[in-house]
């Protein structure tokens, strides 16, 4: 289980993406911190050479949060197979209410194998 926490800026409020919209988090914003906390959860766990990837996401948003709130995405691993992860996963501001909730599931890649399927290398950072 882990918990990934961020303070809301402007740059996450669906008012910067959607001209008129209301300058609150947004939904594709939550997703985001809810697959790292996932990917941040199993990392440690994975043998070297591996990664997850995002498979899938069924997510309720069910509150707003302004600018300037903190939201926690917290994430439980529910069931581990061969060549995936899955997670419950949700989503609270300010630890006063639960923002969103859902499921989400990981892919395990093989990184050497992956670049040579697919003929690209990671970034070098």
């Amino acid at each position: 289980m882990l918990r990934h926490a961020i303070v809301v800026t402007p740059d996450m409020t669906v008012g910067h993406f959607v001209p008129g919209m209301p300058q609150v988090y947004a939904t594709p914003m939550m997703i985001l911190h809810m697959e790292m906390a996932a990917g941040l959860a199993v990392a440690a766990a994975l043998p070297p050479g591996y990664v997850s990837v995002g498979m899938s996401v069924d997510i309720r948003h069910i509150g707003a949060t302004p600018i300037g709130g903190r939201v926690g995405a917290l994430a439980r691993v529910t069931r581990v197979e061969a060549k995936s992860v899955l997670f419950e996963i949700e989503a609270a501001w300010n630890d006063l209410g639960k923002i969103g909730a859902g499921t989400h599931r990981r892919g395990l890649v093989n990184i050497p194998e992956f670049e040579r399927r697919y003929g690209v290398h990671q970034a070098v950072v």
